[in-house]
């Protein structure tokens, strides 16, 4: 079990005459400017005969004149606080010029065309509902959930049906982003969150009766959180849609960043459902900041960055559970991920634009429509994926004729190879020459001839 750090009424007197020597004021500003948890913070370097705890003591007092208290009206007791750190303060305003305002404010994604845009859209809504779910155990492979995504294949198995859920409670939650939280929808956010897939699948969509609901450390089977008991969860939920819809009065201005991170944070506290705690909890994140026009967030995967560093998601819970409540631990990581998150779709958005590119000269060449473009893309980067008709014209929403001459049009100049699946069905394949016929593509050639029914391409 993760150390719990020492109390103001256990250190007794603080050694106020410490505030005279430079190296325990560096040694506190160090602490605080990084906001080190205490595991962390007792084995940075002090004076001789200066004791960890000690600077402890002084760097508590500092943050406790700083902090920010949320008291709940109907839970007596139950205190939460928090500060905004300079860096975190920092990341906030970069967030704010490059997440808020209009399309053009991010001009990799204002020189996206629609279609590319909405393309993008997909592929980002399908990695976070694919992330989110192995956050939570589901062992389906990337490459296979996509593919099921893609093609609205029925899920398999368990892991299969959560990422379905995940991705379809999306787009539910975007469809909600202006409609105030209230305790029918939280419920409705977990029921398809977690419908089929539960034990008991009457605990999908209904708030838990059972006392014996723990949180535990999946590698130590210890118990490292009891939520509130059921008695008091009616308080806790209708406090926590109130903070959600700015009916409790927080001190001062929160930015909403800070207050979506409360609203992360609360929802894993209260632990209200029997499972499927943390997808929602990361769905009224997405939720919250859509609502207060963060559109980019839409494009956003959060949880893979999340799953990059699950164990520091875990301790930014602890920490702010076993420190006073003190929010500031799961901000400053919440925050940073965001800012990870956004810095990710920029690095996204510049890599796929240098393919695109690199493939103007196919289009020039062949007369390759954006959606062909788009189809050759993807296939640059998974070329065992197949492609059906019925998929094309989902992903694009299109007319099945149209998306049948985007397949036939990239079959007739190469790139694909079609193949019979029993009597009816066929299926696209990436051609064994895909890369050659590709490279070739990108130089001079001297015919190129298009019509609206059929594409040719004479290779020289």
């Amino acid at each position: 079990m993760l150390e719990s750090p020492p109390t103001l009424e256990k250190l007794g007197n603080i050694e106020f005459s410490l505030y005279g020597n430079p190296q325990v004021l560096e040694a506190v500003r160090a602490v605080n400017e990084r906001y080190l948890y205490w595991t962390e913070a007792k084995h940075r370097p002090l004076p001789k005969g200066v004791a960890p705890e000690t600077v402890w003591g002084l760097v508590k007092l500092f943050r406790l004149s700083r902090l920010h208290k949320l008291k709940l009206p109907d839970l007596i007791g139950e205190t939460f606080s928090w500060l905004v750190t300079d860096a975190t303060n920092a990341i906030l305003h970069q967030l704010d010029m490059e997440m808020g305002g209009k399309l053009g404010s991010n001009q990799l994604l204002a020189d996206s065309e629609g279609e590319k845009q909405r393309h993008l859209l997909l592929s980002s809504q399908m990695e976070e509902a694919i992330t989110s779910s192995q956050l939570e155990g589901a062992a389906t492979a990337r490459v296979h959930a996509k593919e099921m995504l893609r093609k609205k294949r029925p899920p398999r198995d368990r892991s299969e049906q959560m990422i379905v859920n995940n991705y379809t409670t999306i787009q539910f939650v975007l469809q909600h982003k202006h409609e105030v939280l209230t305790p029918e929808l939280l419920c409705e956010i977990q029921r398809r969150m977690t419908q089929n897939t539960m034990e008991d699948e009457a605990d999908a969509g209904r708030f838990r009766s059972d006392e014996e609901v723990r949180v535990v450390d999946f590698v130590t089977g210890e118990i490292v959180h009891i939520p509130p008991p059921v008695n008091e969860l009616p308080q806790w939920i209708q406090a926590f849609c109130d903070i959600a819809n700015e009916k409790v009065a927080l001190p001062g201005f929160v930015h909403p960043i800070i207050r979506a991170s409360i609203l992360h944070f609360l929802l894993g506290y209260i632990h209200p459902f029997v499972d499927g705690n943390g997808r929602t909890a990361r769905a009224i994140f997405y939720w919250y900041l859509l609502r207060k026009n963060y559109w980019q967030v839409e494009y956003l995967s959060i949880s893979r960055i999340i799953h990059r560093a699950s164990a520091q998601y875990a301790r930014a819970f602890l920490h702010t559970e076993l420190d006073g409540n003190d929010l500031t631990y799961f901000i400053n990581y919440q925050v940073r991920t965001l800012q990870q998150a956004f810095d990710s779709l920029q690095q996204y958005l510049q890599r796929k634009l240098d393919e695109r590119k690199q493939l103007q000269p196919v289009r020039r060449n062949t007369g390759l429509n954006e959606r062909q473009l788009l189809i050759v893309q993807d296939l640059i980067g998974e070329p065992h994926a197949e492609l059906t008709i019925r998929e094309i014209e989902r992903r694009f929403n299109t007319a099945y004729a149209t998306a049948r001459a985007d397949l036939q049009g990239l079959e007739e100049v190469g790139l694909l190879v079609a193949g019979k699946v029993g009597k009816q069905k066929i299926l696209y394949f990436r051609a064994e020459d895909f890369d050659q016929k590709l490279a070739a593509m990108k130089g001079e050639r001297r015919s190129a001839t298009v019509s609206n029914q059929q594409l040719k391409f004479d290779v020289q």
